[in-house]
C-alpha cells in the first residue's frame, strides 16, 4: 500500500522559500508580482516565502516608485 505524503504549512512555505530563491538567483531582481508568476505555488505562500527569506536577511528590497523589487543578498 502506497502512503501519501504530506507536507505541513511551514514545510511548504520552506520548500516555496527555496523555489523563490532559485528564481532570483537566476534571473536576478523581481517585482513582487512578477517573482508570484514565476514560481509555481499560490500567490500566499510565495509571499509568506518571501516573508521567510526576509526574516533571515536573505533577500534586499529596492523602492522603485511604484513598485518594489526583491533581490537576494
Amino acid at each position: 500500500m502506497a502512503t501519501v505524503e504530506t507536507m505541513t504549512p511551514v514545510q511548504r512555505i520552506g520548500e516555496t522559500a527555496g523555489l523563490v530563491w532559485q528564481v532570483l538567483a537566476d534571473q536576478g531582481p523581481q517585482s513582487v508580482s512578477k517573482l508570484i508568476k514565476q514560481v509555481d505555488a499560490p500567490r500566499d505562500t510565495v509571499l509568506q516565502a518571501i516573508g521567510w527569506l526576509a526574516r533571515e536577511d536573505k533577500l534586499e528590497f529596492v523602492d522603485n516608485g511604484r513598485t518594489k523589487s526583491i533581490s537576494l543578498r
